[in-house]
């Protein structure tokens, strides 16, 4: 593995593994506390007709993926602020209607021959530095967001009538909160694919959920977490020549496995 890190593109894949591990650990913990998994996956898929429309019109894949990706956010909160009782109903008709775009604009493009695999179970091996640039700029605004409107988050998060009571802009943080996630789901398809993405988002959070005291700091050991099966998961990839993203889930998986093991054992 030490010999492969010459390759210019194994560096954008360790890189781009870094960012976005830090970025699904933070939103990730959102996603969980918030209890947003399901949102997160209908996005998560979604997403596709973005992929779709960028491939279509000629735009880059990022930007089709997140223009997209963020309507559907914003439509899933306004659904889901103003008539719960059908919220997976609206879910899973944005989260088939967003795939069907998608296949349909990219089975209208003219000679364009999609790997459907890369953006199913993602091509980290294929990051550029356009990619980095887009993932690095967006941990940085989820940073930010997270330092400045921390309190307000956390409120929101644990009890939103009682953020709502202390003069908090619900509905804001809520729709804030799903358009961070939309993104942060659209870096991770680059990485572990749309089909893989709610795993990345949710195992790592999972454990560290039991090892931490706040949210702050389930969302950084959470990050670390996922960068450390991240990058398990890619030197696997790289020695047994297998799919990036799926190997990054298994390791993922079978660090959950080995955490619950000894979780039972030291009870």
């Amino acid at each position: 593995m030490i010999e492969a890190l010459s390759f210019e593109f194994v560096q954008h894949a360790l890189l781009a593994g870094i960012l976005v591990s830090f970025a699904a650990g933070i939103i990730g913990s959102l996603i969980v506390v918030n209890r947003m998994v399901f949102l997160a996956g209908g996005m998560a898929h979604a997403s596709y007709g973005g992929i779709g429309l960028a491939v279509y019109f000629g735009l880059p894949i990022f930007l089709g993926a997140s223009l997209f990706a963020v309507a559907a956010a914003l439509l899933i909160a306004y659904l889901t602020l103003h008539d719960r009782n059908r919220v997976d109903t609206f879910i899973g008709l944005i989260w088939a209607v967003g795939m069907a775009i998608g296949v349909i604009l990219i089975d209208l493009t003219p000679g364009y021959n999609v790997d459907l695999m890369s953006y199913l179970f993602g091509s980290i091996l294929a990051v550029s530095s356009g990619d980095l640039w887009f993932m690095g700029i967006l941990l940085a605004v989820i940073l930010l967001v997270i330092t400045f409107w921390y309190r307000d988050i956390l409120a929101v998060s644990y009890d939103s009538e009682y953020a709502s009571l202390r003069g908090v802009n619900v509905r804001l943080f809520y729709s804030l909160i799903l358009v961070l996630s939309a993104l942060t789901v659209v870096i991770a398809i680059k990485v572990v694919g749309l089909i893989l993405v709610i795993a990345m988002l949710t195992i790592p959070v999972y454990i560290a959920e039991r090892l931490s005291r706040s949210l702050w700091g389930m969302m950084m050991l959470s990050g670390v977490i996922a960068m450390l099966f991240t990058l398990g998961g890619l030197w696997l990839s790289y020695n047994y020549d297998l799919t990036s993203g799926a190997s990054i889930i298994m390791v993922s998986a079978g660090g959950l496995g080995l955490f619950l093991l000894g979780s039972r054992l030291s009870r």
